[in-house]
Parts: structure tokens; sequence; C-alpha cells
């Protein structure tokens, strides 16, 4: 499976595509898209949407992993920070991809197992366990990456067999099966 993940933006968006296969992962590809020349919100849109397609016929990813929506304090922004989720929704939905969004805590608890870490100490545990190098002035990329690493963690490892224990009012099994919410991978 490829999976692409986007940090959307209207001034930065950060981008990795991680080709993945069971247990294991690895980076093809990151880095951001910068929009700050452009003077306006269409224009923006525009680039995103085109970039986004670029990265779909180049890397031809299965799936789209992306940062969900999240409330913030000032409504411009969040408009703004939806349309751009929307146009590349829009790019990978045209392209056939399946879509699964992921809020930043989850995506930092999957990394670093604590929802409320930095994005710096996000990034500093994807150097750990990937070799790449990025502008460390751009965080958005290597939050890219934990997005799709976070897919990758979420949906690529399979787990070995386990006999099942019996426990008060149920099994092992049964309990798994209706916490999946509350199953950390690594």
């Amino acid at each position: 499976m490829t999976i692409l993940g986007i940090d959307p933006g209207t001034n930065i968006m950060g981008y990795a595509v991680l080709k993945s296969q069971g247990r294991h992962s690895e980076i093809v590809t990151l880095g951001v898209v910068k929009m700050n020349r452009q003077s306006n919100q269409e224009e923006k849109l525009k680039m995103i949407f085109e970039r986004v397609r670029e990265l779909i016929n180049i890397y031809q990813p299965d799936t789209l992993a992306i940062e969900e929506p999240f409330y913030g304090k000032n409504p411009q922004s969040m408009l703004k920070l939806g349309r751009a989720q929307g146009v590349v929704i829009g790019a990978c939905l045209q392209s056939g991809l399946s879509i699964h969004e992921y809020t930043p805590r989850r995506v930092k608890q999957s990394i670093t197992g604590r929802g409320g870490a930095s994005k710096e100490q996000v990034a500093a545990m994807l150097h750990s366990m990937y070799d790449f190098s990025t502008d460390t002035k751009y965080l958005d990329a290597t939050d890219a990456l934990g997005i799709a690493v976070c897919h990758h963690l979420q949906n690529g490892i399979e787990l070995p067999q386990v006999k099942t224990a019996r426990v008060k009012g149920g099994s092992w099994a049964a309990f798994l099966a209706q916490n999946q919410d509350r199953i950390i991978r690594k």
C-alpha cells in the first residue's frame, strides 16, 4: 500500500508518501509546498489542487491520510484550513483514493505515545524511526509524514494470532474487538 500523507495549510502544505507492506514501511518522498507568494485564496487553493494531483500522478498512492479538521479560536483561519482540506480530499476522491482522517492528538499518540506531544517531539521520533533529512524550519513535512505513519500503524500492522484468555464478562479477543480505539500500536 502507498499512503499519501497531507498536512493541509494555505501558506504551507506538508506532504509525504509512505510505502507500507505489513510491518515494514519506507519513505518515498516528503516535502512542503509554499504558497506565501500567491496573492489570493483562490490561487492558493488552485496550487494545492494541482500539486496534490501531481503527487498522485507521480507516486500512484492507494490512500490519503489527512489531518482531521480541528476547532480553533480564529473562525477565519478555520474556514481557510477547511477549504484547503476540502481541495485535497476532492483531488484524491477524483483519483479514486480512499480517504482516512486522523486528529492531531491521535497522530501524536501513535508516533510518540503521548497525545499532547509537541510537533518537535513528533519530528524527533520520526527521525529515530526513519532515515531522512528535511528543512527543520518547516515541520509541515514531518507532520504529513506523521499522519501517513499513523495510518500505517493503525492499518498496516498484522498482529499475530493469540489464544483467547477468559476474562470477566467474556474473552480478551471480545474486549479487544470492542475497544479498538483504546489500542496503541507501535
